[in-house]
């Protein structure tokens, strides 16, 4: 079986990651990985492009070669950050598994000192390619600087390296599997103090954390491998989040947060947030349903957000 992926540090490790579990969970399955350039890993490399974030709202930008990839037979599965999949997913290229999930929140990254956000010098730059980070830390800090970074996940950590920021913030799971899956990376972390950021000073991406396997519609076998290493909770938590984001209008230009999680009773609770980018108006929504109830759960709470206000931030951007 062969696995499409990116070919960032991290996207490497995480599709590694899949084979491992793949052959563990099927006998005398043999997998392999081909690597493909997406239009998002050139931006990342050209000087004069503006700096990008990951996420549904980039439309696809990390996916659209991975996807023809597939399409036209080259690979048996697509593997994704689940955040970079746009919530509007073809039909002929179906999500098929979600895998157990890693840590959802966003990380704070320091040169030394505690690692808590109230830490960092006033003034300090905090270096991020996400508005939604962003505006977060601008509510609970108004004073720091918001510095956008581009480049992969190694890219970053060696700007914070080089004192070109006081902190960074990264995603908890993306750091956990690159350092897992690169001697390199982990040496790089070496003296680098990371503190993950409680979800009540910043709600995560929807979907942050999770991984999203593609296959062909009618591609049965690969269905079959690939669901394999299914995780239910994990795909209730994200369908919730996704379609929270799919009720705001699916590529919000503005900052969306959403964070589900199954309890260890079964149910299903979902927290939203949209802001505006300066970090100075926010909605906050929540609610808790059935797993099997995940999306009906997700649009409720979007309805909710845009009565509440989130219509005029959408409006406004």
């Amino acid at each position: 079986m062969i696995l499409g992926t990116r070919g960032s540090l991290l996207a490497r490790a995480q599709t590694g990651w899949v084979k491992k579990r793949l052959e563990a969970a099927v006998a005398g399955i043999d997998v392999s990985i081909r690597v493909i350039r997406t239009t998002g890993d050139t931006m990342q490399t050209m000087p004069e492009a503006p700096a990008i974030s990951s996420g549904p709202a980039a439309k696809g930008i990390f996916v659209k070669e991975i996807e023809e990839a597939l399409e036209a037979g080259e690979i048996d599965a697509a593997v994704h950050s689940l955040k970079d999949v746009p919530v509007q997913c073809r039909d002929d290229l179906p999500i098929v598994s979600v895998p157990s999930r890693g840590d959802p929140r966003d990380a704070l990254l320091t040169l030394g000192g505690s690692g808590r956000l109230d830490s960092i010098p006033r003034g300090g730059r905090v270096g991020t390619g996400s508005p939604r980070r962003g505006a977060q830390l601008l509510l609970a800090r108004p004073d720091l600087q918001i510095a956008m970074i581009r480049g992969n996940i190694d890219t970053r950590v060696r700007g914070l390296l080089a004192g070109d920021y006081e902190a960074i913030v990264l995603a908890a799971a993306g750091l956990d599997r690159a350092a897992a899956g690169s001697e390199g990376f982990a040496g790089l972390l070496q003296g680098v103090v990371m503190m993950p950021l409680p979800d009540e000073v910043c709600l995560p991406a929807p979907g942050q954390g999770a991984l999203a396997i593609q296959t062909r519609a009618g591609d049965s076998r690969a269905r079959g491998i690939v669901s394999a290493i299914q995780d239910d909770a994990a795909a209730s938590e994200v369908t919730a989040e996704r379609a929270f984001l799919e009720g705001l209008g699916g590529g919000c230009r503005v900052p969306v947060a959403a964070l589900g999680r199954v309890s260890g009773e079964g149910a299903l609770n979902l927290r939203g947030l949209v802001c505006d980018p300066e970090g100075r108006r926010v909605v906050r929504v929540q609610g808790d349903a059935s797993p099997a109830q995940a999306r009906e759960l997700g649009l409720t709470l979007a309805r909710e957000a845009l009565a509440r206000g989130a219509a005029g931030l959408l409006a406004a951007s």
